[in-house]
């Protein structure tokens, strides 16, 4: 008989590792499936920030903090929660962190300045709300350093070293400060250092950090990690699900089983289904996240909720072909559509929305609007001060970036607009009216650099408007933006317990869904930075709550055997 284990998580992102970490915390025996040889998923290459309303971090403040958000998420969201799992998440954020924090080696910190996307709506944050990982040393993992999935290549660039979201400004101002450049130098010659031994950078920051740190936990805590064995069906019977065949193997459980798959982003059934239609061919998501987990539950009877426009969370992304021939999807977030000297246009050559929204509110513009492309368009001041898309401001190597055909350069507008097949006179009038606009600070079409988010993103040295400045010092430079996800919005049924939902509304008992494999309880929405991270962490602690409860433990009979029709 095959060894039975009190709980098998399917997938390793953050939501996965969490739930997996927790549940072999309390004494469980845990095993960890992963379809890929390596650990962490689309969280180990993200921003790795987590929105946790009344996270410990706030100190006095964490009580009123949750009122506030519950207002902000009224607003955003919307008012009905079905299910109570929207409040389920608010009063169990804090509890879920404070549990990691106590029983994992993940530790977080509290960013003190970055604010909520809709920040003049009341009951909005400009900061503490949302945490990041404490940098991580990598070299901890010892051989499972290997295990780890990497950062993208653009954001780290001299061999994989990764950068901080505090040394960010030190970087841009190396050529240009003092002690800017000593701190670069610092971090150049640290880097240096770990890769004397290591292929890339050990200083992890941002998602790797929180998967490394994940992973340091699940080493301690003994759980069963199993890499390239995707899951290929659940074993349902007597009501219930029993097991799970993996890698031609049937592991029976005694608790239950957690989905943590990461959602459908690169299926291209369910996205043909789920998504919007000009959103269908690009995601910046993990490759791996290709609906496994929805899959097999859908198999089991279980229901999937919300479509369309609020499918998934989205931002704009080029493409590009690297080096090595693997094709690059690199995600405008936030490093330059809100910095000065920069300005969006659709294919008619006008602007369509103000590019220092969040990226999910430029993608929905674009929804909007029907569009399948747009371009963003810099001078060469812009560029050299503050980077374009992967393009970093120092050492960019601008020409090799233009030779690629990634990057449109020209002497002047009118030219720039024959390159990208726009009307010049269109371009031109465009780009004149911005920058009557820039050079008032005041952006008279769209408002562009009108709230606390915005003018985070812009550059807070530049005056009088940190996201405005005219497009005046030639070569003009053009990326083509296409619409796209970070991650799927869509997703499983599930209660305010993770508990996946059948068509019925009812619990499929010893099943559990979190991280993007549930629908989100933001239904569609982005109301700030690490929306996605926080339900995936509260949920992961939901689940393993939910698996301790006595009543679900079930024995696993003593000759085990594959029911009749057992295949789910």
């Amino acid at each position: 008989m095959p060894e039975a284990v009190d709980v098998v998580v399917i997938g390793s992102g953050a939501a996965g590792m969490a739930a997996a970490a927790l549940a072999a915390a309390e004494g469980l025996a845990v095993v960890l499936l992963e379809k890929t040889e390596a650990l962490g998923g689309t969280t180990a290459t993200s921003g790795g920030m987590v929105w946790a309303p009344g996270n410990a971090h706030l100190g006095a403040d964490a009580a009123k903090d949750v009122a506030a958000a519950r207002s902000y998420l009224d607003r955003v969201v919307g008012g009905d929660d079905p299910g109570g799992r929207r409040e389920s998440f608010l009063a169990h954020a804090a509890p879920a962190i404070a549990a990691l924090e106590a029983r994992t080696e993940l530790r977080f910190q509290p960013v003190a300045r970055y604010p909520d996307y809709y920040p003049d709506l009341p009951g909005a944050a400009l900061g503490g709300r949302v945490l990041e990982p404490v940098p991580f040393d990598g070299r901890l993992l010892g051989r499972h350093f290997a295990l780890l999935r990497a950062p993208i290549p653009e954001f780290t660039p001299f061999g994989g070293m990764m950068i901080a979201r505090a040394d960010l400004v030190h970087f841009r101002r190396a050529m240009r400060s003092l002690p800017a450049m000593a701190i670069v130098a610092r971090r150049l010659a640290r880097h240096a250092r770990e890769r004397l031994r290591h292929p890339r950078g050990t200083t992890l920051v941002l998602g790797n950090a929180l998967a490394g740190r994940l992973l340091l936990s699940l080493m301690q805590l003994n759980v069963d990690i199993r890499v390239g064995m995707g899951a290929t069906r659940l074993i349902f019977a007597e009501g219930r699900v029993r097991g799970v065949e993996a890698g031609g193997t049937v592991i029976p459980v005694r608790r239950g089983i957690v989905l943590a798959c990461g959602g459908f982003s690169h299926d291209p059934a369910l996205r043909e289904a789920l998504l919007a239609a000009p959103a269908r061919r690009f995601s910046a998501a993990f490759a791996g996240d290709s609906g496994d987990g929805i899959r097999l539950a859908r198999a089991a009877g279980a229901a999937i909720a919300a479509r369309g426009e609020g499918a998934a969370f989205w931002t704009p992304v080029s493409s590009f072909t690297r080096d090595d021939g693997s094709l690059a999807i690199f995600p405008h977030t936030v490093t330059d559509r809100a910095k000065p000297g920069t300005l969006a246009v659709d294919e008619g050559g006008r602007r369509f929305v103000n590019e220092a929204l969040s990226y999910h509110e430029f993608v929905r513009a674009m929804l909007r609007a029907k569009m399948a492309r747009a371009f963003l368009i810099c001078d060469h001041a812009s560029l050299r001060r503050y980077g374009f898309g992967p393009i970093a401001p120092i050492f960019s190597g601008i020409r090799r970036w233009i030779r690629r055909g990634y990057l449109v350069s020209a002497p002047d507008i009118a030219a720039l607009a024959r390159a990208l097949g726009l009307a010049p006179a269109a371009l031109g009038a465009t780009v004149s009216r911005f920058n009557e606009d820039a050079r008032r600070g005041e952006d008279r079409e769209f408002g562009r650099g009108g709230d606390a988010y915005q003018r985070h993103l812009g550059d807070p040295a530049h005056h009088p408007n940190p996201c405005l400045a005219p497009l005046a010092t030639p070569p003009f430079y053009a990326i083509t933006l296409y619409p796209a996800d970070l991650g799927t919005s869509a997703g499983l049924a599930t209660d305010a317990r993770a508990r996946v939902l059948d068509s019925a509304g009812a619990p499929i008992r010893g099943l559990y869904a979190c991280g993007n494999d549930m629908a989100s309880v933001m239904d569609g929405a982005y109301p700030g930075p690490g929306i996605t991270l926080g339900p995936a962490l509260t949920f992961a602690y939901l689940a393993c709550r939910a698996l301790l409860q006595e009543d679900n433990f079930f024995p696993v009979p003593s000759e085990w055997h594959l029911p009749q029709g057992g295949k789910c």
